[in-house]
């Protein structure tokens, strides 16, 4: 056998051996999808840094040595959505691992209730953690003459997007206060385009269900003065009445250029996963979540990432626990 024939053959078992190991390295990979929202609120902000805590592609830094400290193999990616609505239906059908949902949605979408009446219930449904409380946000021009949710009758505004939570609740204030969507002229827009569309004098106002600060009502206060009116009273009283998970709750004076304290509810956006997710890699998750690294991102990535806690991880979920989850949980003293 010649030098030549021999380096052949070395050279060949090499390869093989390489490609199997590369075929075995890809197979470790694991692609989650995220559902979350439109680009200008705040799922999606919130959703890009939690995709981050939890991924961690092969090859990556190890922990403690400054690198990653997700999940081995896993590699997150955010899915902008028009919010909760699509979002729990997209971990039913399969084509979102995780989702950002408002609470009563998820309720009711694991239940075939309110909203889902017509649907079966939705058992894919299993909750990671509650994450921040979300602000109902009623948006107009400071010197628009509209002073309160009554004064709308009549006015062009934006309920919030087809299969959005913000429609849900929008429809829900319309009814506390005495009126329906009949009573303005509709439009069913994403917030950044409202806030656009605001801003080129097509809409008086807009709804919208998000965590504070809303990036498109902060690029809205560049260029205009606008407030935010107020949910309060009886009407307010009634909103808490028929739906449970929403909460009296305040938008801090400062928090928008110009605008002063608000009075209004809010309701928690919670993390859901899909209940076909392995116990163990919803355990990695969890931990990731609540890892030291996570924290240092969350505080500085947004401002609503700060109120996303530990100790309120487990307040008010609208869906049963993942096991996977429910380890971390009790494994940490939050569960007995």
């Amino acid at each position: 056998m010649s030098a030549l024939f021999r380096l052949f053959i070395f050279l060949s078992v090499v390869l093989t051996t390489l490609a199997g190991a590369d075929q075995g390295y890809a197979q470790d990979v694991k692609f989650f999808s995220i559902g979350t929202g439109g680009t200008s609120g705040t799922y999606y902000p919130i959703g890009s840094i939690i995709a981050n805590a939890i991924s961690n592609p092969p090859g990556s830094l190890e922990c403690d040595k400054g690198g990653s400290c997700g999940v081995p193999g896993l590699i997150a990616r955010v899915q902008s959505s028009s919010g909760s609505i699509v979002n729990v239906k997209d971990i039913a059908s399969g084509a979102v691992q995780l989702a950002l949902s408002q609470a009563d949605i998820a309720y009711w979408a694991y239940n075939g209730s309110g909203l889902f009446h017509h649907d079966e219930p939705n058992q894919a449904l299993r909750s990671i953690a509650n994450l921040y409380p979300e602000s109902l946000h009623v948006v107009v021009l400071r010197y628009s003459g509209i002073k309160k949710i009554t004064d709308l009758v009549g006015k062009r505004v934006s309920l919030g997007e087809e299969g959005s939570g913000t429609l849900v609740e929008s429809m829900a204030i319309l009814k506390a206060y005495g009126l329906t969507k009949d009573d303005v002229t509709p439009e069913y827009l994403r917030p950044g385009a409202a806030s656009l569309a605001m801003s080129e004098g097509t809409l008086d106002a807009f709804f919208f269900v998000a965590g504070y600060p809303v990036t498109a009502i902060t690029d809205l206060t560049r260029s205009l003065d606008i407030k935010i009116l107020p949910i309060s009273g009886k009407p307010a009283e009634n909103v808490l009445t028929f739906y449970p998970f929403f909460t009296k709750s305040v938008i801090p004076a400062g928090t928008y250029e110009g605008v002063g304290e608000v009075e209004t509810i809010s309701i928690g956006a919670q993390l859901l996963v899909s209940a076909d997710i392995e116990d163990d890699i919803v355990y990695q998750i969890t931990t990731a979540l609540w890892h030291e690294n996570t924290r240092k991102m969350l505080d500085s990535g947004h401002a609503k990432g700060r109120e996303i806690q530990l100790k309120t991880a487990l307040d008010g979920l609208a869906v049963p626990l993942h096991p996977g989850a429910e380890r971390y949980y009790r494994e940490n003293g939050l569960l007995e």
